[in-house]
């Protein structure tokens, strides 16, 4: 259900996508046990060029020193995983639409979507989100291996299309 214009775009976008993953996380400190940065830094190599992959805990002066080490280091595409639930210490969300310049609205519509047909009336808790910040791409997935799958399904070949539009 592609348009013409969609198509045309993505053949015009470079493949040479560079690419950052955040995980925040209190309790995971190693990559070995971090199952959803693994995922999506596997996922990203298969295509892009992972530049960087991080485990940082649920603090957003944290957050935000990656973030500007990220963009500053020209990374493309920032995917962060974990801090988008309700607790008190998930502090994702409100740290990265803070920064953003733009927002794209549609990945979480889309995600929420996506997730009420796989989990139900439980996908209500989700909030991912995505936006624009210093002509990098965020998007901040929840931590749970399913969640960052089913995102990464959403957005993983339209990646090239977004930096597209983006850089220009």
């Amino acid at each position: 259900m592609e348009s013409e214009t969609s198509k045309q775009h993505q053949k015009e976008s470079s493949k040479e996508i560079t690419c950052g993953v955040i995980t925040l996380s209190d309790s995971r400190k190693s990559k070995k046990v971090d199952l959803s940065g693994k995922y999506i830094s596997e996922e990203i190599e298969k295509r892009y060029t992972l530049k960087e992959r991080s485990i940082i805990p649920d603090e957003k002066e944290d957050l935000i020193n990656v973030i500007e080490e990220m963009t500053e280091d020209g990374i493309d595409v920032i995917l962060t995983t974990g801090g988008t639930g309700l607790d008190s210490r998930d502090i994702t969300v409100e740290t990265v639409e803070s920064l953003f310049e733009k927002k794209l609205d549609g990945f979480g519509e889309i995600f929420r979507m996506k997730s009420y047909e796989e989990i139900g009336s439980a996908a209500l808790l989700s909030r991912a989100t995505a936006g624009i910040y210093k002509k990098s791409i965020i998007f901040s997935m929840p931590g749970s291996p399913n969640a960052v799958k089913t995102a990464l399904e959403i957005i993983i070949d339209e990646l090239p299309h977004f930096v597209h539009h983006v850089k220009k």
